[in-house]
């Protein structure tokens, strides 16, 4: 039987992308008894029934499954922060990478609105910036009509599927818009009492660019660590994952000769980089457990 990906879903429909052509199909009724639906992103195997209709009867094994935007087998995601309105947030920064790393998918981050800083603000959000490039994360600063950014971002797409994330009113849309100028995506205006902006999102479509595949929404909105166990959460840390302690499954807490400790004393790895990780630990010690 063939085979081929689903780049869109609407409506019930799947539309499976196989060798250039697109196959508008249904899923078959056993995937419901079994508690699975197929996602964009699938690869999947397909019988025809008429002309372009078809019906799933098989999906691939997952690399990585997403809630919103709800797809699968994600190679990349696109971290867009702002330098301002609303401030770059190292914090929730942090909390974007881990729940990606988690996914294992790679991060790549994106500092936009530079254009609005003074020259002072510049200096502090690129010396903060400048740690997630020193720890091996691409690091890529724009702004609102930078004619560089396409190529810049370009670079990194082909044989990829990539996604984007970050904040509302940094500048996903205006992101997209430049990479797919078709879409015309709402840029939404910021809510200054709120401190972010209205949600645009849209249906999940994967668009070919660049030789890589790109979700068409800035929608990734679910940064929960539920699917990550306290033994997992130092191997999203890439600074904490080169470093090996004395003991196996070493949660850097409170165990003795502890490396990662020991590296945040001397200041090799950030205090705040540290700081989060705790926090982060403690949010899945307290979790519910699953039943």
């Amino acid at each position: 039987m063939p085979t081929g990906q689903i780049r869109k879903a609407l409506s019930g429909f799947y539309y499976v992308y196989d060798q250039g052509t697109v196959i508008q199909t249904r899923a078959r009724g056993v995937f419901r008894k079994r508690g699975q639906s197929p996602l964009v992103g699938d690869m999947v195997t397909y019988t025809v029934e008429g002309e372009n209709d078809g019906v799933v009867t098989e999906i691939e094994e997952r690399k990585n499954e997403l809630v919103r935007p709800p797809i699968s087998n994600v190679d990349q995601a696109l971290l867009v922060f702002s330098a301002i309105e609303p401030d770059f947030n190292e914090h929730l920064l942090d909390r974007f990478l881990t729940v990606i790393e988690g996914y294992g998918i790679e991060p790549v981050v994106i500092v936009t609105k530079m254009d609005l800083l003074s020259d002072e603000q510049r200096l502090k959000v690129e010396h903060q910036a400048s740690y997630y490039e020193q720890i091996g994360y691409p690091l890529i600063y724009t702004y609102k009509g930078d004619p560089l950014l396409a190529e810049s971002i370009a670079k990194l797409l082909p044989n990829r599927l990539s996604v984007l994330a970050g904040q509302s009113g940094v500048g996903k849309s205006t992101l997209l818009n430049t990479l797919l100028p078709e879409l015309k995506l709402k840029t939404g205006e910021i809510s200054m009492a709120l401190g972010r902006g209205k949600h645009t999102t849209r249906h999940v479509e994967l668009i070919e660019v660049a030789g890589g595949l790109l979700a068409d929404t800035p929608g990734f909105s679910n940064f929960e660590l539920d699917h990550l166990e306290k033994e997992e959460l130092g191997e999203c840390f890439p600074e904490m994952r080169k470093l090996t302690c004395k003991f196996r499954g070493c949660l850097h807490l409170k165990e003795p000769g502890c490396t990662v400790k020991d590296a945040v004393d001397v200041g090799e790895i950030a205090e705040h980089r540290y700081d989060n990780y705790l926090q982060f630990l403690h949010e899945i010690m307290d979790r519910k457990p699953r039943y």
